[in-house]
């Protein structure tokens, strides 16, 4: 079974003294594909070197994290761009709102986040959108910047029925991740009632730790876990799940079936 990771941050420091054994243990449950979502400059570096080490394996995004934007935002986005125009990227992300720790800079992300929108479309990439206690504040400016190029996906999606479709409705995919194997998330039950063909599979590791590893560092070889329960409330075989996410991950960031 091949599967996809199409959000982990592996180059954080989280991971700095086992780095290429956990890369080694993804390969070895059919993960050999990790995408890697940018954070801010801070980051930059550690991220180019992680993809430029597994380059069969590791592919960066470019963008500007919602919870990065301070007064340094100009720096930051035109740094974004900069990078952007070298074309060596997979997509732009991850950028959105985040209103979860601090609002103090909501107006700049919200700022951030439209304009990120529009880098992804001039330069005709998918988009990574992080999402927290924002959701009405994300799906507008979404749905005002939406065109038929604007393509992406709601990283680590934890909503609502109701809120799934809407996103669904404007043709961007959720990434669901370990959430819907903890036991009150709720999730399970959403997700079963939503098509199969928007759904794609992420960690966020070092984050967000699917059970039974719960507490735990995430990686990239707990994809199966995540994939096992929603076969499990989509009455559909792991093999079913494999192959229906990445399936979707290769057509939403347009990577080929070898890599």
């Amino acid at each position: 079974m091949k599967f996809i990771d199409s959000h982990t941050h592996l180059y954080l420091q989280h991971f700095d003294e086992d780095r290429s054994a956990v890369i080694q243990r993804a390969i070895g449950q059919g993960v050999s594909t990790m995408l890697l979502p940018a954070i801010d400059m801070s980051t930059f570096d550690a991220m180019t070197a992680l993809a430029g080490a597994f380059p069969k394996h590791c592919f960066p995004m470019m963008g500007l994290h919602p919870t990065s934007v301070n007064e340094l935002v100009e720096k930051e986005l035109t740094f974004v761009e900069s990078e952007l125009s070298t074309g060596k990227y997979i997509a732009v992300g991850e950028v959105g709102i985040d209103l979860y720790w601090d609002s103090t800079y909501a107006d700049q992300q919200k700022d951030a986040f439209r304009r990120q929108l529009r880098l992804t479309k001039k330069y005709q990439l998918p988009v990574v959108i992080h999402m927290r206690n924002s959701f009405n504040e994300v799906y507008q400016i979404v749905k005002e910047e939406a065109t038929e190029d604007l393509q992406g996906v709601f990283h680590c999606f934890t909503g609502n029925e109701e809120e799934g479709r809407k996103i669904i409705d404007l043709g961007f995919y959720l990434g669901i991740g370990g959430v819907i194997t903890f036991k009150n998330s709720g999730l399970e039950k959403v997700v079963a009632n939503l098509p199969m063909e928007y759904l794609i599979l992420e960690t966020d590791s070092p984050y967000l730790t699917p059970v039974p590893f719960r507490g735990k560092r995430n990686e990239s070889s707990y994809i199966p876990h995540i994939a096992q329960k929603i076969a499990e409330v989509t009455n559909k075989s792991l093999e079913e799940i494999a192959e229906i996410t990445t399936k979707n991950i290769l057509q939403l960031f347009k990577l080929t079936s070898s890599q």
